[in-house]
């Protein structure tokens, strides 16, 4: 039997990133998961991975702590070898993130650095030094957003900032297609969470609005992501490269 192969989810214990952990394994992948520090969210997500048949493994990580990376990578190492019996991970999903809502006029900066640290800086140094313990044939897939798209006030550097990321991404695919590592980025819309003091989920008059300008009609839920990028991480994906796949229903078209 075939050896499962692995992805690594940062941010896999909570929201979309736990979704996305759920669905991997649905594909019969394993996964080592990242929680920042709530270990027992991670613990959880892992339990729900081991009943559907797959292995999984929580770490702490903090992505926004670029001096941390070269414990981590080793910690992957190690779990890699002793929990999952492999030498290498296949699969990295760049998924950890928060929301700082605050307009140009009033951002400080250390929002603006907390913000570069989280969803650039980290994700790109996090990549580089897990590029050794890549398999040659995998892939990345980022986590971007529609607004990167289109503009909401309040998020002229979240949205900044994940135009970076669409754009590495296809450097990514550029330097790395010799190694026949793919990278893509997925882009959700309006998800409800509690990313962002969750205001998709629990104010109504957001809702509406959201709603209003979404071709389908609603507010969309973790489970309208996690599917896609676990796709991503499958042969049927094998020649999709340097994509950026926006998953928002229809939102502001």
């Amino acid at each position: 039997m075939a050896k499962s192969k692995i992805a690594l989810v940062t941010g896999g214990s909570r929201g979309l990133g736990e979704d996305m952990a759920i669905n991997l394994a649905k594909k019969g992948l394993d996964v080592v998961l990242t929680y920042r520090s709530n270990k027992e969210e991670g613990d959880n997500t892992v339990k729900e991975i081991e009943n559907l048949g797959q292995k999984a493994y929580a770490l702490q990580l903090d992505v926004a702590d670029t001096n941390s990376f070269d414990a981590f990578v080793n910690d992957v190492k190690k779990v890699v070898g002793s929990h999952f019996g492999a030498d290498s991970i296949d699969f990295l999903i760049n998924n950890a993130g928060i929301g700082i809502n605050a307009p140009i006029t009033e951002t400080t900066e250390e929002q603006f650095d907390t913000l570069v640290d989280i969803h650039f800086k980290g994700a790109f140094f996090l990549t580089q030094k897990l590029l050794p313990l890549m398999a040659d044939g995998g892939g990345i897939v980022n986590v971007s957003s529609g607004l990167a798209r289109f503009s909401f006030p309040g998020y002229s550097v979240y949205g900044s900032l994940k135009a970076a990321m669409e754009a590495l991404t296809r450097y990514q695919a550029k330097e790395l297609g010799v190694r026949k590592i793919r990278s893509n980025v997925v882009a959700p819309g309006a998800i409800e969470t509690d990313f962002g003091g969750g205001t998709n989920k629990n104010d109504e008059d957001k809702r509406a609005a959201i709603a209003n300008f979404t071709a389908l009609g609603r507010v969309g839920i973790p489970s309208d992501i996690g599917g896609v990028v676990a796709f991503l991480c499958t042969e049927d994906a094998k020649w999709v490269n340097a994509q950026r796949i926006e998953v928002s229903g229809g939102m502001m078209i």
